[in-house]
């Protein structure tokens, strides 16, 4: 699901560091209003998502500049031998301020940037009952943050990074620590890139252009260590990345969305999404897709899956009441629709006090009809996404 809530959380990042994200030898005298007026100002000079991508492996790992937003976005599940659970989240977030990259004029500083890079790192200790979760900005420039895929895939910032092992960028590390829990972790690839919507089109609403560029890399076989308050564990598991590139927004009546990246234990992987409008409906041009043990994929309609919420969750962070529980139908090629709960493995996962956009991303069990582990991700519950892009 394209994580729009990035737009919003950037242009706080901007109206907090003014323009100094583009020049450090401005004299910073902008006020807020007029940089965020900036951030939101007309799109034109930015590539769109309209026509069908020809995507090249591993070049479509790295940064794509001509699209006014980007993210590389990985979730897993990991245990120990022992059976301890842990889940994690790094996501790093690139935005462009303008269409055009900051020009090497004489006499200008290397800070000089027109892209401003976000990271979201969390760590679930479930055996532990605690949610670790930190962010941290930067400006893409002075080697701070980036993503490249010369000589090798790498996107970064600061020293929170993924890096590949080789030119392939079959095996890669994620390395991040935060101020009391820390991954290091190696990721091998063990299914092609899983295309999105229309052979990686994947819209948003029915209005041309409002959709991102988007692949998932759903099975990534993980080992590595995770360190929560000065222990590290020894784990294992499986790792989901998602990577997105676009211009464009939610529509004008889009409350939130649902989004769920699903490991099954038969090899299996489902992308089921839905966008929440304000008046109760749901957005039918965004679907799911069904990533078969063999690689192969089938793509879900909107209509072709049913989330039925079984419970709820208030947050004592924000107030918010977000769902904490799913039955889910989904009808696939065979003849008996697939039946299955999702149960979040902890209920206080909600990433707060990000700026004014809060949302919950979690680790959740997978049973009944399909078993195995997953992510969640839920926006819209504690603000409305309404007019916010």
């Amino acid at each position: 699901m394209g994580r729009w809530i990035i737009l919003a959380v950037l242009a706080l990042a901007v109206m907090v560091f003014g323009f100094s994200l583009m020049d450090a030898g401005g004299n910073g005298e902008v006020s807020a209003e007029a940089v965020l007026t900036t951030v939101n100002a007309d799109i034109s000079g930015f590539a769109r998502a309209v026509d069908p991508w020809d995507w090249q492996f591993p070049q479509d790992f790295g940064a794509h500049p001509a699209f006014q937003t980007e993210w590389w976005y990985y979730t897993g599940n990991v245990q120990t031998a022992t059976g301890r659970h842990f889940g994690y989240q790094f996501t790093i977030f690139r935005r462009a301020l303008t269409p055009q990259p900051a020009s090497p004029q004489a006499g200008r500083s290397e800070w000089r940037a027109n892209q401003i890079y976000m990271a979201h790192f969390a760590v679930t200790d479930v055996d532990g009952g605690r949610y670790f979760h930190e962010q941290r900005f930067s400006r893409g420039s002075a080697d701070l943050a980036g993503a490249t895929v010369e000589p090798v895939y790498r996107v970064w910032l600061e020293n929170w990074q993924v890096t590949a092992a080789d030119d392939s960028a079959q095996q890669t590390y994620i390395t991040a620590q935060g101020a009391d829990f820390g991954v290091k972790l190696a990721l091998e690839q063990v299914k092609a890139p899983a295309l999105q919507g229309n052979n990686g089109l994947s819209p948003k609403s029915e209005e041309p252009g409002n959709a991102s560029y988007y692949y998932s890399l759903t099975r990534l076989k993980t080992s590595g260590t995770i360190t929560v308050n000065g222990e590290t564990f020894e784990v294992s598991g499986a790792t989901w990345k998602d990577h997105e590139f676009s211009t464009s927004a939610l529509g004008g009546s889009a409350q939130g969305w649902d989004w769920f990246g699903l490991q099954l234990d038969d090899n299996r992987e489902l992308m089921l999404g839905q966008i929440r409008l304000a008046d109760g409906a749901r957005e039918p041009a965004f679907g799911g897709l069904l990533v078969n043990a063999d690689g192969s994929t089938r793509y879900l309609h909107a209509d072709d899956f049913s989330l039925e919420v079984t419970g709820t969750w208030t947050s004592p962070h924000t107030g918010a009441v977000y769902p904490a529980g799913w039955n889910i139908t989904v009808n696939t090629d065979s003849d008996a629709p697939l039946n299955f709960t999702l149960t979040p493995l902890l209920a206080d996962q909600e990433l707060h006090g990000g700026g004014g956009v809060d949302y919950w991303e979690g680790a959740v069990r997978i049973s009944g009809g399909a078993t195995g582990y997953g992510y969640a991700e839920l926006t819209g519950y504690a603000q409305a996404m309404t007019g916010r892009f």
